[in-house]
């Protein structure tokens, strides 16, 4: 008889994958075991040759919901092999090198029984099994077993030991089982300190009350799966305005839930890749178009024309929303820009005056992991944080990145991700927030402390961004110089695109391709800021080919929150001022300029006091916003006149192809680089605010003007540099109406167009391609 070693490497443990072994092989009629190590899973096995085959072929299409198989190898056995039956043997300690898996969000098996009153999980909120629940966020250590979690607790009962002992039993092995006797258990407080008594609800338990809670207006703080959220009924302007108000955030869009996909889509239209997205294990929020019939709360989404949607991805929140008929606000419970609070206490102290109520556990988060947040763009998933149910199941390298050492990339300032390299395969941390937060900053250096121990990661080379005033390169400084590891400092715009062509699966020794990063602002190589690149660029070096004109940033990180600087300088860059005293003097925007110390102003410029200048679209889109009158005076967050100013769009303009509804761009040579000079734009710009063209028309021309500026320059540089593949990257590139407009235009021609799915375009992929860039130059030395 044939006898095999079946090595399986992926995500293959703590999600089932050794009972469906267990079932495939008894099916198949195989002799043999299967034990877990630090490797993944390696199965032993006998018998005819058809049945080994068919066990492979199955094992493969009958995977698990959340296993992954990355790799597969079949190998004769050559040990003594006595088994005359098919068994599960206990797990091999060795080197770690195995994955951990994302929380999960609850399975359909397991939603069925917290509603069946016959069962014995019924109206349990930590219910769970090996196909669903928490992961990342209660691990302590590998292996992934229930000593090395938060539910080490919990000892547990003989009726959840009968399930976890039996191989049959889809909660075989899952660490996390529990019940109402001996698992976590959920609890109501009230803010003010006061009793809660049941007989002012007359509800189910404590869970149900906080739907009423909800209905009657109230705040409530509710403890999940890795973090605790906000929570109000999003139909309820006042309790909005009420919630925005006490955490300090004043603009930016609030995620929402919903109970299921019915209500969201009496607020949204829900297309097949979107329930897709709404009901997987990851459950995202997914940024869906608010053209329902219903609407909700005004200042949910202000200035925006889409959600945030999410379905209930925990047992907690499924009970929660059993009698919710509409949806809720689900937002993080910090204040302002600090991390989300985790533990009981610290919620109790940083948001008593936020919350009415508390709805608390006692199963300890170890580990915080916000929301994901996905949209879908044509038919193509766009990730715009990476996070729960995606972090940290690893981003396998391209060929040509073989058994490179271990690399720590340190990421960037905002939307920080750290990343590791081991092997073939990138470990991207979950989303981390701005650094420059200095709770946010601890909490990246505790999360980078818990991953280096959970994976065994010893980093040979730290990978930093250039810029040398951000707190993650000053970190990584300081690693490199405890340990005496060696430091690559690599260029901002560089790791945006390296990024990009990883999930692309472009190999090591592929030819540079045109890398256009569009962004906010980076460190440039001459020690400027850039924002507007195109880069020949493969992983180990780039040559900067052309840029946008670049423009002063008035008052430095002051121009991001104040829009109207942006257009001064740009209106003072283009030579256009005097102009416009002269021929629009009677603008609105023109008006309102002058109410500002020019003269202070010109000086700033001229000197160049806090006034660096930068190649930046997210700030050129800022300007344009400005002058039209969207966010014109202040933004509360980055790049959110410019948001508002993508959802305004005349559809019509946009879609109508006459040369007159483009604005256009002049380029130019000079200093061995092409630019892209926007002077043009604004004298048609300011010609159609003359004419009192709508904003949503003057929206669509420059959104239409600026992808065909971007698509000519392409087209000149692929011919001279005889390139046919061009990666889109950068935050500017999260626009969706850019992004379409460039990628549609570039297909036309016969360009292949690279574009970021797995990871987010903005910062939050920056770590990926330090980490990759910093491998390639090493395989270059060497």
């Amino acid at each position: 008889m044939p006898t095999e070693e079946i090595r399986v490497r992926g995500t293959v443990q703590g999600v089932g994958f050794r009972p469906t072994v267990y079932r495939l092989a008894k099916a198949c009629g195989l002799d043999g075991d299967v034990c877990n190590d630090g490797q993944g899973v390696l199965i032993r096995l006998s018998g005819s040759e058809e049945a080994l085959t068919e066990f492979v072929a199955r094992l493969q299409t009958e995977c698990p919901p959340l296993a992954k198989i990355n790799e597969l190898t079949r190998t004769p056995y050559e040990g003594k092999f006595n088994f005359n039956n098919f068994v599960i043997s206990s797990s091999v300690n060795s080197a770690i090198k195995t994955e951990i898996t994302p929380d999960a969000a609850t399975c359909p098996q397991c939603q069925q029984e917290i509603f069946d009153p016959f069962s014995r999980f019924y109206r349990y909120p930590f219910t769970n099994c090996t196909h669903c629940g928490p992961r990342l966020s209660i691990i302590r250590a590998i292996p992934y077993d229930r000593c090395n979690t938060s539910m080490s607790a919990f000892a547990i009962c003989s009726e959840c030991a009968k399930e976890y002992h039996d191989v049959e039993n889809r909660r075989f092995h899952a660490q996390p089982v529990a019940c109402h006797v001996c698992g976590p258990t959920a609890w109501l407080e009230r803010a003010d300190g006061k009793s809660v008594t049941a007989s002012m609800f007359s509800m189910l338990d404590d869970v149900d009350a906080v739907c009423t809670l909800l209905q009657k207006g109230e705040i409530v703080a509710i403890k999940g799966l890795s973090g605790i959220h906000l929570a109000c009924d999003a139909t309820q302007e006042t309790v909005v305005q009420k919630l925005r108000q006490r955490k300090k955030r004043y603009h930016k869009p609030f995620a929402l839930m919903a109970r299921d996909i019915e209500i969201i889509e009496e607020y949204c239209p829900v297309n097949a890749k979107e329930k897709e997205l709404l009901t997987s294990s990851a459950a995202p929020i997914v940024l869906l178009q608010a053209t329902g019939k219903k609407v909700l709360a005004p200042s949910i989404a202000s200035g925006q024309n889409t959600l945030g949607f999410m379905l209930p991805y925990t047992p907690l929140h499924h009970l929660i929303l059993r009698r919710m008929n509409r949806p809720i606000v689900l937002t993080s419970g910090n204040l302002a820009d600090e991390p989300q609070c985790i533990d009981n206490d610290e919620a109790r102290e940083k948001l008593g005056t936020i919350a009415d109520y508390f709805l608390f556990h006692n199963r300890e988060i170890i580990n915080r992991v916000d929301d994901s947040v996905v949209r879908v763009i044509g038919d193509k998933v766009q990730t715009i944080r990476r996070a729960r149910g995606y972090a940290p199941a690893p981003i396998s390298l391209p060929p040509g990145f073989d058994n490179v050492p271990q690399i720590l990339a340190m990421g960037s300032e905002l939307k920080n991700t750290f990343c590791l390299l081991r092997g073939r395969e990138a470990i991207l941390s979950q989303h981390l927030g701005d650094l420059e937060n200095a709770a946010a900053f601890n909490a990246y250096q505790e999360t980078l402390n818990l991953y280096l121990n959970l994976f065994e990661h010893q980093p040979e080379i730290i990978a930093i961004d250039k810029h040398p005033e951000y707190l993650s390169s000053k970190l990584g400084k300081e690693l490199a110089d405890t340990n005496q590891i060696k430091i690559y400092q690599i260029q901002h715009h560089h790791a945006h695109i390296a990024a990009c062509m990883v999930e692309n699966g472009i190999p090591l020794d592929s030819p540079p391709v045109l890398g256009i990063a569009l962004d906010g602002l980076g460190y440039g190589d001459d020690g400027t800021l850039w924002g507007g690149e195109f880069l020949l660029a493969d992983y180990c070096k780039f040559q900067r080919l052309a840029t946008f004109k670049p423009v002063a940033m008035i008052g430095g990180e002051q121009a991001i929150y104040q829009p109207w600087r942006n257009t001064y300088a740009q209106l003072i860059a283009a030579n256009l001022w005097d102009d416009c005293q002269q021929e629009y003097a009677d603008l609105e925007i023109i008006k309102f300029l002058k109410t500002k110390p020019l003269k202070l102003l010109n000086q700033l410029i001229e000197k160049r006091i806090n006034s660096p200048p930068a190649s930046s679209v997210g700030r050129l889109f800022d300007s344009v916003a400005a002058v039209i009158g969207i966010y014109r005076d202040e933004c509360s967050y980055e790049g959110q006149a410019a948001i508002a100013m993508e959802a305004i769009v005349d559809v019509s303009s946009l879609n109508n192809n006459e040369e007159t509804l483009i604005y256009p761009f002049s380029f130019s040579f000079s200093d061995s680089i092409y630019c892209i000079d926007s002077r043009p734009m604004w004298q048609a710009l300011l010609n159609d605010l003359q004419q009192q063209i709508p904003q949503p028309v003057i929206a669509a021309k420059f959104h239409k003007g600026l992808a065909n500026a971007i698509v000519e320059m392409v087209k000149y540089l692929c011919q001279e540099n005889l390139i046919n593949q061009v990666a889109l990257t950068g935050g500017v590139f999260q626009n969706c109406i850019l992004l379409q407009q460039v990628n549609k235009r570039l297909q036309t021609l016969g360009i292949k167009v690279l574009t970021h799915n797995l990871v987010p375009a903005n910062d939050g992929g920056l770590s990926l391609g330090q980490a990759v860039i910093a491998a390639a130059q090493l395989i270059h030395e060497s």
